[in-house]
């Protein structure tokens, strides 16, 4: 659900007591674990966190205009939402997953937490559901000159072209069948003519 707020406090503004307040502490343990080379602003309809074009002149392979994005938090219809893009980004096993995240996996579940994540969403409707000191720990192994080159990486394998398969034998056909050679028979040698002697 996209807000048309313009700044991060008219989007708090907008939110209920109870949503305001959960937002807001999540805010908080962002903004103090978060490398400074990131800023926070509205992005998406949400509030965002993201490499500036300071620092990233590029910005996002989707949209270059945008600054390069790394975490959103946002209050949806029915729950809220924690994005942690480094958490999906540079996926190295066949799990689809990065080391991070399988770090991550595993800390909360010893934090007893119940983890309802998508690829890189965090959803929760209340606060006690979040395991904070975590999510912190998450945002600060993350600084920018990492995130930018796993991002970096992810686009150079996108551009590398999809290596092509031989093309798989057609099965053979009564048209097609592979016909065996004949083989040719030596030419018959033709008889040789005897001369015949005249008697004188």
């Amino acid at each position: 659900m996209q807000s048309k707020a313009a700044s991060v406090k008219d989007y708090l503004a907008a939110q209920p007591d109870d949503r305001r307040a959960a937002l807001s502490v999540v805010r908080d343990v962002i903004l103090k674990h978060l490398d400074k080379s990131y800023e926070e602003g509205m992005q998406y309809g949400m509030i965002g966190y993201y490499v500036p074009h300071r620092i990233y002149p590029a910005g996002y392979h989707c949209d270059p205009r945008q600054p390069l994005p790394f975490i959103g938090l946002a209050s949806q219809k029915n729950y809220m939402s924690l994005y942690m893009m480094g958490l999906y980004i540079g996926r190295d096993g066949s799990d689809g997953e990065n080391q991070h995240t399988r770090w991550f996996k595993a800390a909360w579940q010893k934090a007893g937490k119940k983890l309802d994540m998508g690829k890189a969403c965090l959803r929760f409707k209340k606060l006690d559901e979040l395991a904070l000191d975590l999510i912190g720990q998450a945002i600060q192994r993350m600084p920018a000159k990492e995130y930018i080159g796993r991002y970096e990486d992810v686009l150079a394998t996108m551009k590398k072209p999809a290596a092509k398969k031989p093309a798989a034998a057609k099965p053979a056909t009564k048209k097609t069948a592979a016909k065996k050679p004949v083989a040719k028979k030596p030419a018959a040698k033709k008889p040789v003519a005897k001369k015949v002697q005249k008697r004188v």
